[in-house]
């Protein structure tokens, strides 16, 4: 889909946008069409039921007068613009028509056109590219014009804002990607071509980990035949010595639950069990794409847990990197293990000023907050905030949680110093922070639960179903607001 900011003098074509304001009567733009064209618009406003104002797009078909449009869409007056424009293209892609113009007041100003595109293009995307037959496939508009007051005004703010989109799509595609073709291996090597946006990567393999001590990791992963890798992403956008800011993510290419194997029931979906570690790579190409003045690390832990004969077994205990020793309690409570390396590594070497953790970690999270929300837990109350103010921003919503001693306690073990799971406490999500909490030192640290929000079984206001990405923008913005 190519993006054009135009005059809003043009002439449509396609199918064409238009305003509705708060009054429920047609804009400027709209009332000189509709005159010009026997007044079509008013007698489909006139013959409606309710008049009140427009939630979602009203479509009706064009008047033969009004050359080469094929459809016309209303909307009303919102203040989000970005999910204007999602509803926009959910309403109009399935029309399946090439080109789209948009005339509608409220969206002409530089930066509301610039998001309603960005919007329009989130909400267009889906995973079809093992769909051989073409009917099925995803139609998007080949021309998307959208009219702005200051052309060149908006072209500068998409230009940012698709970089977002596009590091959006790419987690996305990573987390819609079947564990057949997504594993440790090809994943890292995806990774490795982040380095033409000006990211170092680093990629370490099995026999590299094995020596460094990453024991808990590489415990997930020996029951697979594909070998662990671990990658580190550094950005130097900062200022020299500037202590950096890390995001550190999940990257369980498929979790069968090892030795504890999970119910065949849904088991297909635990191929975005990686979704943590999409985010690492989508805010990392981001940043790198939009050259953000920040020093910022992202970390990405990639391991597949399968059952073997090789498989780790609940019972057995390992030393960790950071010299702690851990009981395995549940081989299916495998993403904090792999995180207590990466997070453990990553304090240690990069002495970040805040370090973020993302994982699809736990079920109990949806317990908790359903699909709509991701938990969030810290042992810093300004970190807690910023993320907050993020979330309000971009609208992926995080719910805070409670941490304290006591859950801590319950999650030390009798014959190691901690045990990755308790079966007896309850408040899973909230007993699986506090044993990541024992691998962060004295960092300022977050722990996003995204496990409800990463993926979706039904399509949103700027998602179609499927892998969300949900996080990137979130985490973006985050490193965003503590540059200005």
């Amino acid at each position: 889909m190519q993006v054009h900011f135009i005059e809003p003098s043009v002439s449509p074509k396609g199918i064409l946008v238009l305003g509705v304001d708060k009054d429920h009567k047609l804009t400027k733009t709209a009332k000189e069409l509709d005159a010009k064209h026997g007044h079509f618009l008013t007698h489909f406003l006139d013959q409606r039921e309710k008049k009140d104002k427009l939630d979602e797009p009203l479509c009706l078909t064009a008047p033969v007068e009004l050359k080469n449009v094929t459809h016309v869409i209303l909307v009303g007056e919102v203040e989000d613009v970005i999910e204007l424009g999602g509803k926009v293209a959910a309403r109009a892609n399935p029309l399946k028509k090439d080109t789209v113009t948009v005339l509608v007041e409220s969206v002409m100003a530089a930066d509301k056109a610039a998001e309603f595109a960005y919007g329009y293009k989130l909400r267009s995307w889906s995973f079809d590219k093992y769909i051989t037959k073409e009917d099925r496939k995803n139609h998007q508009p080949k021309k998307l014009d959208v009219a702005a007051a200051d052309v060149k005004s908006a072209e500068k703010t998409f230009t940012r804002l698709n970089a977002i989109y596009e590091s959006v799509v790419m987690a996305r595609e990573l987390s819609s990607e079947p564990a057949n073709v997504l594993y440790p291996e090809s994943y890292a090597n995806r990774i490795k071509a982040f380095e033409k946006e000006g990211l170092e990567v680093e990629i370490y393999n099995a026999a590299q980990l094995e020596k460094m001590g990453f024991n808990t990791l590489l415990g997930v992963a020996q029951g697979s035949v594909h070998e662990a890798r671990f990658v580190v992403l550094q950005w130097h956008g900062g200022k020299k010595g500037e202590a950096p800011l890390a995001i550190v993510g999940k990257g369980v290419t498929f979790d069968s639950g090892g030795i504890s194997i999970k119910p065949a029931n849904k088991m297909e979906d635990m191929k975005h069990d990686m979704g943590g570690s999409a985010v690492v790579a989508g805010v990392l190409h981001a940043v790198a794409k939009n050259k953000v003045k920040a020093n910022v690390i992202g970390v990405m832990g990639l391991v597949e847990n399968m059952p073997s004969g090789s498989a780790q077994r609940p019972g057995d205990i390992v030393k960790s990197l950071s010299g702690q020793t851990v009981e395995v309690i549940n081989t299916d409570a495998e993403g904090r293990l792999v995180l207590a390396d990466a997070l453990w590594y990553t304090q240690e070497r990069f002495k970040p000023k805040y370090m973020v953790d993302l994982a699809t970690l736990t079920g109990a999270i949806v317990v908790a907050l359903g699909y709509r929300y991701a938990g969030l837990f810290s042992n810093h109350e300004g970190l807690a905030q910023s993320l907050q103010a993020a979330s309000a921003t971009t609208k992926e919503k995080i719910w805070p949680l409670p941490m304290d001693a006591e859950f801590a306690k319950a999650i030390r073990a009798d014959q190691a110093d901690v045990k990755n799971s308790d079966y007896g406490v309850g408040a899973g999500s909230i007993t699986a922070a506090q044993f990541l909490e024992y691998f962060v030192n004295k960092t300022p640290w977050a722990h996003l639960d995204i496990a409800g929000t990463v993926w979706s079984t039904k399509a949103s206001n700027l998602f179609d179903k499927g892998a969300t990405g949900f996080g990137v923008r979130l985490l973006y913005q985050w490193i965003e607001d503590q540059v200005h």
